[in-house]
């Protein structure tokens, strides 16, 4: 005989007993505690497009504020010498001289002049190298110092920290200090105070146990400075193949996130160290090798749904010299950018000012380009009136995301997108379960 619904309904039937629908809930308790924790989702902040590097000797003499400037103007030259304009830039691209390629060109050269850096790391690693206790000490001081300077005169980059040494056994102490002395000066020159755009790296990480060590470093300076428990979180490196594959066979990056206990804000690839540790030949390290794409898709999976963002590495390939070197790097930089946008990875490196006109003119041509089928779609989703596709809320999510990224880094506006799908910006917050 089938029961009545719970509700008092006379119209429709039930025949699962309450008990077996207790059961069901008390047995899947512990799995719907662990979805919450594990999966939270996306943040819900802005995630940058690039992080520059700058080795921490390069501060030597300036200020964070002249530095991001002195990036943008080098930009706007390199563009003023090899593409003075829209037409220019599209034909060393390969692109068509039209509308599109019009507002791109223009939204870049704003963007030069407006916010040239998103994320500022200052590099106390590899492209600082080893230097004497007490150089590295100074530096570290003065990198605190600049930041704190700049953050407080409103001229700093949206994210901005450093990234300090790893913790294999030669230089772990060494590590450690320099992230001591930076985080204690940077709150005392922010009066108690860390900066909200904070971002530490930590690179090349093999086991979980290394992101463990981290969680315990940054655990035990919160205590000590009374913030409050989490307040500082890290990217991890992903540098090395134990990082992908740990000794036992089994993956590791999932582990890395695990051990990070929330506070893991990011992975980030690392081009060539990973390449070199998988004996790729110098002159064949890139982002786009086979090595590079299994171990990057091993990280989106590791990360999918876990509030960790994904970044995508460099390339090596400067555009400095003469004007059919700087058009090749170019068109490179620009290829590689415009790949990982497709693959779902939203950040990468850039190493060098000239790789900021590319950046960019990519990023914002993937955002334009997508804007009316995406804010159709969109539209009709939240509207029920259909379309072309017939999509799902997951789908939503991520045309929403999409709208949201493009709204982050300038690619497009929001009375662009008002107009186009009806939905301000909380709206689309809420779709892309920010």
């Amino acid at each position: 005989m089938a029961r009545q619904q719970d509700t008092g309904s006379t119209h429709a039937g039930t025949t699962l007993s309450r008990t077996v629908r207790d059961q069901v809930d008390t047995a899947l308790a512990e799995v719907d505690s662990e979805l919450l924790r594990r999966y939270p989702g996306e943040p819900g902040t802005r995630q940058p497009v690039h992080t520059v590097y700058v080795p921490a000797d390069a501060l030597t003499g300036t200020s964070v504020t002249d530095l991001v400037r002195d990036w943008g103007s080098q930009a706007s030259a390199l563009l003023d010498q090899h593409a003075p304009d829209a037409a220019a830039l599209a034909a060393v691209l390969g692109r068509p001289a039209d509308a599109l390629a019009a507002e791109v060109y223009g939204r870049v050269r704003a963007k030069l002049d407006r916010e040239p850096v998103e994320d500022l790391r200052i590099d106390f690693e590899d492209g600082y190298g080893v230097r004497p206790d007490a150089e590295e000490d100074a530096d570290a001081v003065r990198a605190a110092r600049l930041i704190a300077a700049a953050v407080a005169e409103g001229a700093a980059p949206p994210y901005l920290g450093i990234r300090m040494k790893c913790m294999e056994s030669a230089v772990r102490a060494r590590g450690i200090r320099t992230l001591d002395l930076f985080l204690t000066e940077l709150l005392r020159a922010g009066s108690g105070q860390l900066p909200e755009g904070l971002v530490l790296t930590l690179p090349k990480v093999t086991y979980p146990q290394q992101v463990s060590a981290m969680v315990r470093l940054v655990e035990d300076f919160e205590r000590a400075a009374g913030l409050p428990a989490g307040r500082i979180g890290f990217e991890i490196q992903i540098e090395t193949t134990q990082s992908i594959l740990g000794a036992d066979g089994r993956a590791t990056v999932a582990r890395m996130i695990e051990a990070a206990e929330g506070r893991a804000t990011g992975l980030h690839y690392g081009t060539f160290d990973y390449s070199a540790s998988c004996g790729v030949s110098a002159a064949y390290q890139s982002m786009e090798h086979p090595v590079a794409d299994h171990a990057k898709a091993v990280m989106q999976v590791a990360a999918a749904g876990t509030g960790v963002r994904l970044s995508d590495g460099s390339t090596n390939v400067i555009p400095i010299g003469p004007a059919t070197q700087v058009h090749d790097a170019w068109r490179l930089h620009h290829r590689l950018v415009r790949r990982s946008l497709e693959r779902a990875y939203y950040q990468g490196w850039d190493m060098h000012p000239g790789h900021l006109p590319t950046r960019y003119a990519a990023v914002y041509s993937f955002y334009r380009e997508g804007l009316d089928q995406a804010a159709a779609r969109l539209s009709a989703y939240v509207s029920r009136i259909g379309g072309d596709v017939m999509d799902e809320p997951a789908t939503a999510k991520a045309l929403s995301g999409y709208l949201l990224r493009g709204l982050d880094c300038g690619a497009v506006d929001i009375s662009e997108v008002g107009r186009a799908t009806g939905l301000d910006r909380p709206r689309l917050d809420t779709l892309a379960g920010r």
